[in-house]
């Protein structure tokens, strides 16, 4: 008999309102984060667990990744079972850097699509 699993710790979150602009700009940066903001600027909140994210980066790095994205205030995460679901935080993110998403998720012409 196996014992049951302990449920993990509910992640941290940083209010975009504490995140200094370097973080927020480190943060969106790197261009696996982009992808993440990208897809979550793109569907429903709560919509995508983080194993529905086809990046080429191991469980490990994109464990990294949504820890990233979390303290620049950019995404909330919530378990629901076995699955841990996010949501971008648009509107409060815009709030603390008003065209800051708009301008990182603007398609770049000088990159092949």
């Amino acid at each position: 008999m196996t014992a049951p699993r302990a449920h993990r710790a509910a992640p941290d979150h940083t209010h975009p309102d504490h995140v200094p602009l370097l973080t927020a700009l480190s943060a969106l940066a790197d261009p696996v984060r982009l992808r993440l903001v990208r897809e979550l600027d793109g569907c429903a909140d709560w919509e995508r667990t983080c194993g529905s994210f086809d990046v080429p980066v191991g469980k490990a790095a994109l464990s990294h990744h949504f820890a990233t994205l979390r303290a620049a205030g950019l995404v909330e995460q919530r378990d629901a079972g076995p699955k841990r679901l996010n949501r971008l935080r648009r509107a409060e993110f815009d709030a603390r850097f008003p065209g800051l998403l708009d301008l990182a998720l603007r398609p770049d012409p000088q990159q092949p699509a």
